[in-house]
């Protein structure tokens, strides 16, 4: 196999799991074939000059790592300007909270020109280049601009939105004209895929030329959907050891007289949260022998708190859950708790595996690994049961969850009240699907399957 380069916004050291999913998901390829991972430092240089940046590199084993600083001009136009304050909203349908100004888009080309000036002395002739998410959508434009050959695949891990959105992006075209210097462009689903379909057939007269082979601009790309998932064996590993069962003994005793449901989120505006709240509200009214019974855990990991629509979903949902427990609770039972921090990885399999419901309910999502390791992490014998967002991009594989519409709040009442009277084999049979089918799918086969194709395409670059 030829060597991997993977290139993503922010590096992750693969010798440390808790770097994250990508880490775990990709270590094991670079580990084995060698090669590169090619990233953002994290570092903000104040007094830089755009468009340059010093490349650190070092070796982890048989694995280079290359991490580029950024100046704070370049930082504040591709980070925060562009890539969140422009794609990553209208991405997740939210054109309301989207701010189109024009010096953002210069230098979110400027800082992806730079990567590709800093990545071309690093790459050899046959190196497989695998580049991640909405941050980095035309390095491969401006790699192929510097002469670079090599086949490169590129992943979307967030949604894509049908053509009619993503035409209020000024400069679309650009963008999506970027997307053909690829060699293999992947989606989360096949949802994703067709809004990308019927974007290049409707606004680049793209031709289909074979299967998900597409036409235009004199170059072809080929598109797929290849939804990611988890290491299902690693989590429950991870489940089995000494931190996660602590929190599963601790919240059990903690909570004995209670049902529990879990949510764990990043606080953005795509996840739903204020509208889950007002379900749980909408449950314990409608539904009155929850109370004193039922306990939601909420998790919100912290996120982008310098920006405005962060502090405002914080503030709504510290509001809600205030009120419901002030509504609701006395001395013996609070109804929500709401926590504003960050869980340990190491101690959510014992969280998860203590709750009788999970509740992962984003207005919209590319993926959601949550609802996949909340299944990976359930007693076979006795399965709590996932109320699921049809807006999750897991919904298109995980059918045997009570998939909801999160803008339907007494309908999302009704499948949490749904999932906690749902008799033992029904959540049984629910539960042995759902674990098949993630462990089949799991994120090794979305590694494999996605560099196989590529490795299979023919660069015409």
């Amino acid at each position: 196999m030829s060597r991997l380069v993977v290139v993503s916004n922010r590096l992750a050291d693969p010798r440390k799991p808790a770097a994250g999913g990508l880490a775990v998901a990709l270590g094991e390829t670079l580990k084995r074939t060698g090669g590169v991972w090619f990233g953002w430092s994290g570092k903000v240089v104040e007094d830089g000059t755009p468009g340059e940046g010093a490349l650190h590199v070092s070796q982890a084993g048989s694995v280079t790592l290359a991490e580029l600083d950024l100046c704070a001009e370049d930082h504040d136009a591709y980070y925060r300007g562009y890539a969140n304050g422009v794609l990553w909203p209208v991405f997740h349908y939210r054109l309301d909270l989207a701010h189109f100004e024009s010096g953002h888009l210069g230098g979110y080309r400027r800082v992806n020109q730079l990567f590709a000036r800093k990545l071309m002395p690093l790459l050899k002739p046959d190196d497989l280049i695998w580049i991640h998410d909405y941050h980095l959508i035309p390095l491969a434009a401006e790699l192929r601009a510097m002469g670079c050959g090599n086949r490169i695949g590129f992943f979307l891990h967030i949604p894509l939105p049908p053509p009619q959105i993503l035409a209020a992006i000024p400069s679309h075209e650009w963008l999506m004209r970027a997307l053909f210097a690829y060699d293999l462009v992947g989606f989360q689903t096949e949802a994703d895929l067709q809004h990308f379909s019927n974007y290049v057939k409707a606004e680049a007269t793209a031709e289909t030329v074979g299967v998900s082979q597409f036409r235009a601009f004199n170059s072809t790309v080929q598109a797929k959907a290849f939804p990611i998932g988890i290491d299902v064996d690693d989590f429950q590993r991870l489940g089995r050891a000494r931190e996660a069962r602590e929190t599963f003994e601790t919240t059990r005793q903690e909570y004995s007289r209670r049902r529990l449901l879990i949510g764990v989120d990043r606080l953005d505006y795509s996840k739903g949260l204020p509208h889950r709240i007002r379900a749980f509200r909408e449950l314990l009214q409608q539904y009155p022998e929850n109370r004193h019974s039922a306990t939601l855990l909420q998790v919100a990991s912290p996120s982008r708190e310098d920006v405005d629509a962060y502090a405002d979903i914080q503030r709504e949902l510290e509001s809600l859950c205030g009120s419901i427990n002030g509504d609701y609770g006395d001395f013996e039972w609070m109804p929500i708790r709401y926590m504003h921090r960050t869980v340990a990885r190491k101690r959510l399999p014992g969280l998860y595996r203590a709750c009788a419901v999970a509740l992962v309910t984003p207005l919209r999502d590319g993926m959601n690994l949550v609802a996949k390791e909340f299944v990976a992490a359930q007693d076979e014998d006795d399965p709590g049961v996932l109320v699921l967002s049809r807006f999750a991009g897991a919904a298109e594989q995980m059918k045997e969850a009570l998939l909801v519409n999160p803008y339907d709040t007494h309908g999302t009442a009704q499948a949490i009240q749904h999932a906690l009277q749902m008799p033992l084999a029904e959540r049984k049979e629910r539960h042995a699907a759902l674990l098949a089918r993630i462990r089949e799918f799991d994120v090794h086969w979305w590694r494999s399957s996605f560099l196989q194709t590529l490795e299979q395409s023919r660069s015409d670059f």
